[in-house]
């Protein structure tokens, strides 16, 4: 099981003039469709269809997450479009969607989620340890750092809008 340490922002605008300048750097932009098949304390297990806005490809995952906070484990592995479909079919949830751009700053790589059915968006930065995520001096632009507070959390997002189509 892989460790994973990142660290959220609340975006308070998205960084056009930061891109434009060349300070940020595109690299990708992901259509992300996300549903959770179950949660239980600290714990979920999801599946996402993700589709490569520049090239069209389309894959599917399969991930369990543990944990809350700076750091969770996490495995993720492929499925087929089939087996997505299947679970999507039996599931019969609303998939959280989002478009996710990956892109360069400052020597990190940075990703942007950009939300549909919610008015927000997110900035996360992973790390290779827990001290250098807590040595990291984020700028103003960044927003306030959200990676503790469960109130923004994609499974609580997704909860709140099942509720919504019932």
């Amino acid at each position: 099981m892989s460790l994973e340490i990142e660290r959220k922002f609340l975006l308070p605008a998205y960084p056009h003039a930061l891109i434009e300048s060349g300070q940020i750097e595109v690299k990708s932009e992901r259509r992300i469709e996300q549903t959770y098949l179950a949660l239980a304390g600290d714990e979920e297990l999801r599946v996402r269809k993700i589709k490569d806005l520049g090239t069209g490809e389309v894959t599917y995952t399969h991930t369990f997450k543990k944990g809350h906070g700076l750091m969770r484990e996490e495995v993720e592995y492929a499925i087929s479009a089939g087996i997505y479909e299947q679970v999507m079919e039996i599931h019969q949830a609303i998939p959280l969607t989002k478009n996710r751009i990956t892109a360069n700053w400052s020597g990190r790589v940075i990703e942007i989620d950009l939300y549909d059915q919610i008015d927000f968006m997110v900035l996360e930065v992973e790390f290779a340890s827990e001290e250098e995520a807590a040595q990291f001096a984020a700028p103003d632009w960044f927003g306030p750092d959200i990676s503790t507070n469960k109130e923004y959390s994609n499974k609580k997002v997704w909860k709140e809008l099942q509720e919504r189509s019932r």
